[in-house]
């Protein structure tokens, strides 16, 4: 299934009998909450789910953001409408960057129909999309969790990547050279690291790029399908948004969950700051 879907084919399926799961995941790392976006306004039928509280586990050792336990991940879903065989569409203010987080981790728990809104909330009011203030009551789902079905890397592994694959930071480029750091406690780079910040996944309007810049943008970076590839952020969220952005590429990939937030937990973990170099 195709990771995304365009604001005229949802407002098709909305109108159908049996209409899309839908799920508001608008976040700001900084705040406000989503959930008062939610409440100013919000698609028609639409859940809203909360990054920090349904779709990651607390934050420690293994990072700001990782993995929710797959319990908890499966009674969220379940509570928000998700089952198996229905299809779920994600969106986020408008850059996809929430939204990819969830359409990532519902896949990882083995949710295959599940699409991201291109450009979100954005798009849709601008295309005169109706919005609403009411909050649905959503008919139980019955999602089952079943973790470990796409690829991820633990410290070890995406120090390994860095040095025999393509490792991709996905953080803007100043917090990559360790010139600055504003949530983590340690400034820098993985050695071996290539700088790809998701701002160059989208346009100006929050939308993807075409498939065939993706693929040029990513190909100039040395991440192909012929190499194995990984990307990782902050705290995983903005480095799923990678992960979409090289899916739609056609270049698979592998998700460092914990990210520089796990990394720099550890001290015996080396820290390279400086400009990307290529190999």
């Amino acid at each position: 299934m195709h990771p995304l879907i365009e604001v005229p084919a949802l407002d098709r399926l909305t109108r159908r009998q049996g209409p899309p799961v839908l799920l508001d995941v608008r976040w700001h790392v900084a705040g406000p909450p989503g959930i008062e976006s939610y409440r100013r306004g919000h698609l028609p039928g639409a859940v809203f789910l909360d990054l920090d509280r349904d779709a990651t586990g607390p934050p420690g050792p293994g990072g700001r953001h990782p993995l929710p336990p797959p319990a908890g991940f499966e009674a969220a879903m379940r509570r928000a409408g998700v089952s198996g065989d229905r299809l779920v569409v994600v969106y986020d203010d408008a850059d996809s960057t929430a939204a990819a987080r969830v359409w990532w981790t519902l896949r990882y728990f083995g949710h295959e129909r599940v699409r991201v809104l291109d450009g979100g909330y954005r798009a849709w009011t601008e295309a005169g999309g109706a919005v609403t203030t009411a909050e649905p009551s959503a008919e139980p789902g019955d999602f089952v969790a079943r973790p470990g079905r796409l690829p991820v890397l633990d410290a070890e592994g995406a120090a390994a990547l860095a040095k025999a694959g393509v490792l991709l930071d996905a953080r803007a480029a100043e917090r990559y050279r360790g010139e600055t750091e504003p949530i983590d406690p340690v400034a820098g780079h993985i050695p071996g690291a290539v700088n790809a910040p998701t701002s160059g996944n989208v346009g100006v309007d929050g939308r993807f790029l075409p498939p065939e810049l993706l693929r040029e943008r990513f190909a100039q970076l040395g991440a192909t399908d012929a190499v194995d590839v990984a990307a990782y952020c902050g705290s995983g969220v903005t480095a799923a948004h990678e992960v979409l952005a090289l899916t739609l590429a056609g270049v698979p990939a592998a998700l460092y969950v914990g990210s520089w937030s796990e990394w720099v937990a550890d001290p015996a973990n080396p820290v390279a700051t400086g400009e990307s170099t290529l190999r």
